[in-house]
């Protein structure tokens, strides 16, 4: 009988791609969805779709009646809000009530991997440019959604880390950090930049950049479903750390658009955009990939990450350095209209 798999955030950027390896592997896939989600990717006829509302434990308790389920991997939540108190709301209160459900619920989960962000850890080295953040380090986020990330950890770690009957939640925490790859939008906002032959830089002091390609962050959610330590945390990159330009210069070779206006700009300048980006936001409605969050986030000089733990406990091996990942990345934008 083959293993019984709940994903949520399965109509994200990561969440797709993790729903794909599963199919591949032969595991009975359920999807978890609200009645808006786009299901754009998602046609295979093997996924079986559950409308959850992680607003309510009890609501996600009715749902899941009648169900179990050996691994979840829980991928759901918000990178921008138009209102900061959404990040807490969704990011970890949706957390909270999953895993309360669950723990009510009983079952024999074996494991539970929860997608989190090296935007949990904050700013630790900055000052320390050649320095590594470490799991070990202290937390400190400077952004809304770093801090809902961190809070949904800390309540994996003590208040839910035991189900009152003895028995150890058997979760673990992945924190990436930049994820790029087909379908991710965040990053696609550089590659259009570039292709109108602009490329927009911020800051004048150097920085130290990682990255991930999505399915290096699929691999990892897999091998932490196999041998991940119970209460563990790992941090995803493709061990390799870049220079501030390294990015940008291979979008301008793949995509090949000759001349490029090159402008950097102060910190000072891009503190003024996000807060125009921040209120207009909110009075549209709609939230701007230019806000507060991203403006803490941009500034950031060290985002180097120590993976040691993710390749010594799991036989993590990271496949695609940008080298690799970025012209696979810009081949899918141009494939399906993106680009």
């Amino acid at each position: 009988m083959s293993s019984r798999i709940l994903i949520t955030g399965a109509t994200g950027f990561i969440g797709g791609f993790i729903v794909e390896e599963a199919l591949r592997r032969g595991m009975e896939v359920w999807v978890a969805v609200r009645k808006s989600s786009s299901r754009r990717f998602l046609t295979d006829t093997r996924i079986n779709f559950i409308e959850l509302n992680l607003g309510s434990s009890a609501d996600i308790e009715r749902s899941l009646a009648g169900l179990s389920f050996d691994y979840v991997v829980h991928a759901a939540g918000v990178t921008k809000c138009v209102d900061s108190a959404d990040f807490y709301r969704v990011n970890t209160l949706g957390t909270i009530n999953l895993v309360k459900a669950l723990l009510h619920l009983g079952g024999n989960i074996r494991r539970f991997v929860y997608i989190s962000s090296l935007s949990s850890y904050g700013p630790v080295h900055e000052d320390e440019p050649l320095r590594e953040i470490k799991p070990s380090d202290p937390q400190c986020p400077d952004t809304a959604y770093g801090r809902s990330k961190m809070e949904s950890e800390r309540c994996l770690n003590t208040i839910l880390g035991d189900d009152g009957k003895g028995n150890t939640f058997p979760y673990v925490i992945l924190c990436p950090t930049g994820v790029y790859g087909p379908r991710e939008r965040d990053y696609f906002m550089m590659a259009k930049s570039i292709r109108s032959h602009v490329d927009f830089a911020v800051g004048y002091r150097p920085q130290h950049l990682t990255f991930v390609y999505v399915l290096d962050v699929v691999q990892a959610v897999f091998l932490a479903l196999e041998r991940g330590r119970n209460g563990g945390r790992y941090f995803l990159s493709d061990g390799n750390v870049y220079s501030s330009r390294t990015f940008s210069d291979l979008l301008h070779r793949e995509l090949g658009v000759g001349l490029l206006l090159r402008i950097k700009a102060p910190i000072c300048f891009l503190r003024v955009v996000t807060f125009v980006g921040e209120h207009v936001g909110r009075l549209t409605g709609k939230a701007s990939a230019l806000n507060n969050d991203k403006f803490h986030i941009m500034k950031q000089r060290n985002w180097r990450c120590d993976i040691s733990d993710t390749i010594n406990d799991l036989g993590y091996v990271p496949h695609y350095d940008l080298g690799r990942g970025v012209p696979l990345t810009v081949s899918w934008y141009k494939e399906h209209g993106w680009l």
